[in-house]
C-alpha cells in the first residue's frame, strides 16, 4: 500500500513524529541515479514518498521492511526502466529501541537495568516484592511491574525485539516467567541458576509438555563465561550474551574469530548517505 505524498517538509515531520512514537519505519534514500535525493518513508503497512517510479518505490519498501525486522541498514542498486545505470538506494531503518524484560529486582538487575540503558534498551522490571523493584533501586527503568509473572505478562507485549532475562532464583517465580517467553517471539530467554538448576528446570518444563524446541530457547546458566563474580561482572556477562545474540554472533573471543569484527556500521553508513544525497 502506498501513500505517495511528496511534500519534503511533511514527510519529515512525519518521520519525526513516528521516531517519537517509537513505530518502526525506514527512510529510502536515492544516493546514485535519478532522482538522486528522493526520499521514501517506508511503514509497516504503507510508505509516502516518491521515488520517482512506481515499481522502484514497491522494491525498496520490502526489502526496507525485510532490513526492519533484521535491525540494520543496507545500500540496495535497483535496475529501472529508462535509466541506464542501476538506481542505488540507501535504506536506513530505524526499528523501535530493543527492550530489556527483567524478572527479579535482585542485585545483579539493578547494574543490569543500567548498563541496559546506556546501550539504548527500554527496560522493565517485574518483581511481586514492591520493596525491591522501586525508582529507588532502578533509578532507570522505563516500567516497573508489582506483580507475579502470569499478571505482569498480560500487562506486556513480547515482541521480537524483547530479551528477557530471568533472575529471581525462584521457581515459583522463575518457571511462569519462563513460560510465558517461550509463548512469546522474545529474541532472547535467559535463566539464572547453576548447570544442575538449569537441567532440573528443563527436565520439569518438559514433564509439563513443553517441547524439546521451546526449551532449547533457554540460555542457562545466563551470560557468557567471562568468570563473573560481582554483580556488575555479572551483569556484564549478562549483556555480552545479549549482545551477541542480536548481532548474530558466537560470542567467543575475537582472537579466535574470522570475519567481520565490528557489528553493523548503521550510524556511519547513515552519515555518508546523507551527504552523498545533500
Amino acid at each position: 500500500m502506498s501513500a505517495n505524498g511528496s511534500d519534503p517538509r511533511a514527510l519529515y515531520e512525519r518521520f519525526k513524529f513516528l521516531l517519537t512514537a517509537r513505530t518502526p519505519v525506514a527512510m529510502a534514500t536515492v544516493v546514485r541515479g535519478e532522482p538522486l535525493g528522493a526520499k521514501l518513508l517506508v511503514l509497516p503497512d504503507e510508505w509516502a514518498g516518491s521515488l520517482g517510479n512506481a515499481d522502484l518505490e514497491a522494491r525498496a519498501a520490502a526489502d526496507a521492511r525485510e532490513l526492519l525486522q533484521e535491525e540494520r541498514s543496507d545500500t540496495r542498486a535497483y535496475l529501472v526502466k529508462g535509466q541506464p545505470e542501476p538506481v542505488e538506494v540507501f535504506l536506513e531503518t530505524f526499528p523501535p529501541p530493543p527492550v530489556l524484560l527483567i524478572f527479579g529486582a535482585v542485585h545483579v538487575a539493578q547494574p543490569l537495568s543500567q548498563f541496559a540503558k546506556t546501550l539504548g534498551f527500554d527496560v522493565i522490571v517485574v518483581d511481586i516484592r514492591a520493596k525491591l523493584a522501586t525508582p529507588e533501586r532502578f533509578p532507570v527503568a522505563d516500567q516497573i511491574i508489582h506483580a507475579w509473572p502470569d499478571d505482569a505478562l498480560e500487562m506486556i507485549t513480547i515482541q521480537r525485539n524483547t530479551y528477557v532475562a530471568i533472575l529471581s532464583h525462584d521457581p515459583k517465580f522463575d518457571e511462569p516467567a519462563l513460560l510465558g517467553a517461550l509463548d512469546s517471539p522474545a529474541a532472547y530467554i535467559g535463566a539464572v541458576g547453576s548447570r544442575k538448576t538449569n537441567l532440573d528446570r528443563r527436565q520439569r518444563l518438559a514433564d509439563a509438555g513443553v517441547s524439546a524446541d521451546q526449551i532449547a530457547r533457554i540460555r542457562g546458566p545466563i551470560g557468557l563465561d567471562i568468570g563473573a563474580f560481582s554483580p556488575e561482572e555479572m551483569a556484564i556477562s549478562i549483556l555480552a550474551e545479549i549482545i551477541a545474540v542480536r548481532r548474530g554472533r558466537a560470542g567467543g573471543f575475537l582472537a579466535d574469530a574470522s570475519g567481520r569484527i565490528r557489528g553493523p556500521r548503521q550510524a556511519q553508513a547513515a552519515q555518508e548517505a546523507v551527504t552523498i544525497a545533500s
